[in-house]
């Protein structure tokens, strides 16, 4: 037999049992942040026609899409990523509508990427899109919203990192740097690269004061106190409307009071390129990378024939259920259930208890055989259940499982 029929592809894997029911209960409290914050559901195909996520759309690079062809020609893509999709949906239903349209959705997308670094190339996410709304208040409710949803899961220690993708471009405009050098540098900047940026602007010849400035974006210190600092280097007015913006934005979440879980970076840049104003990312310890993304993109909707601003996030799932694993939170999952073991000769009277208990709405695991009590508590405990009934011929027996349970 080939080992390929057992063993799953590089970069998916298989979940289920108590880890899945874990990973269900984290998706239902993240769901529920949003569903009380007035996010509807909604659900967009798991492949769309390529164009959705093209280069000029600014979405994921075309060699890490999964890309194939359906019966008429037409080129098809997995989709890498919701915002494109769900920019899509707004535009084909809400084409006419002006009043501010909050989305919701989950499920997988998936990369191409041969580098993977521990990666995943299904990922399983969860996010909410705000369109048609450019307020600095929309930004603030995002953010709010992500980290009250991260607490529900019972995430405490974690930092929301702010950023403005429009004082990068403008130091960039103000300096005449090309847009494919500007693309090179954002990725040099958004790595922490100091030494790589600096070689690219020398290379390219860009002026001294212009350069210190963009090289400080490379450096790794946060604080609110960077946008002070950052205001006065510069005098464009692009770069300046940033920081104003960053400023109405931390007044706004002051009011919300999560501001201490707010900090700042200029250098905080992203991968898509769709992104026009604010950016941020949520990071705790015990993974390596975001657990959270997010930001505005406002041109993104033009694309496909609308208009309209919008602000989006996405919590990566599979990072969140790491994190709270290694910082010792995963919600624990109670018991629950009956486990039916039943002789031979005894299933009608067995079935007949296992229908009056799912009647009640408790969970049955009805099955044949011949076990003592430690076998059946063995079996029952392996299953997560709460209880054991044995129908023997010389009577039944039944007892309750003893748990420890904690939760989040």
């Amino acid at each position: 037999m080939s080992k390929s029929l057992l063993h799953t592809p590089e970069g998916v894997r298989d979940i289920y049992g108590a880890e899945y029911a874990r990973r269900l209960l984290v998706e239902q409290r993240l769901h529920e942040t949003l569903r009380l914050c007035g996010y509807q559901d909604i659900q967009t195909p798991a492949f769309e026609f390529f164009d959705v996520f093209s280069r000029e759309i600014g979405t994921t690079p075309s060699n890490q899409l999964y890309k194939f062809f359906d019966k008429e020609g037409n080129t098809l893509s997995l989709r890498p990523d919701f915002t494109p999709s769900c920019a899509r949906c707004c535009a084909k239903y809400f084409m006419e509508e002006k009043r501010p349209l909050r989305l919701t959705y989950f499920g997988s997308t998936f990369a191409n990427t041969s580098n993977l670094q521990g990666k995943l190339k299904e990922v399983t996410q969860m996010g909410a899109e705000l369109m048609m709304d450019g307020s600095v208040h929309a930004d603030a409710e995002m953010i709010g919203m992500v980290i009250e949803a991260l607490k529900s899961c019972g995430l405490q220690d974690f930092q929301i990192t702010v950023g403005e993708v429009e004082y990068f471009k403008g130091i960039c405009s103000q300096a005449g740097i090309r847009d494919e050098v500007a693309l090179s540098l954002r990725d040099f900047i958004s790595a922490k690269n100091y030494f790589g940026a600096q070689e690219l602007l020398e290379q390219h010849k860009i002026r001294r004061d212009y350069a210190a400035v963009l090289l400080r974006l490379a450096d790794t210190v946060l604080g609110k106190s960077d946008l002070a600092e950052a205001k006065a280097a510069v005098d464009n007015e692009r770069s300046l409307a940033a920081i104003e913006r960053l400023e109405q934005l931390y007044a706004v979440l002051k009011e919300y009071k999560v501001e201490k879980y707010v900090s700042f970076d200029l250098g905080l840049l992203s991968k898509f390129n769709y992104y026009t104003g604010v950016i941020f990312k949520a990071y705790t310890y015990g993974v390596g990378d975001a657990i959270v993304t997010g930001g505005r993109y406002d041109t993104l909707l033009s694309y496909f024939g609308k208009q309209a601003p919008a602000i989006g996030f996405t919590v990566l799932v599979d990072d969140l259920m790491e994190a709270l694993k290694r910082q010792g939170l995963e919600p624990q999952i109670a018991p629950e259930g009956v486990l039916v073991i039943y002789e031979s000769g005894l299933f009608q009277e067995a079935l007949q208890k296992a229908g009056a208990l799912r009647q009640e709405g408790i969970p049955v695991t009805l099955s044949e055989g011949v076990m003592t009590a430690g076998q059946a508590e063995a079996y029952a405990r392996s299953r997560n259940l709460e209880k054991v009934m044995l129908f023997q011929k010389d009577g039944i027996e039944e007892f309750t499982l003893t748990w420890e349970t904690t939760d989040i």
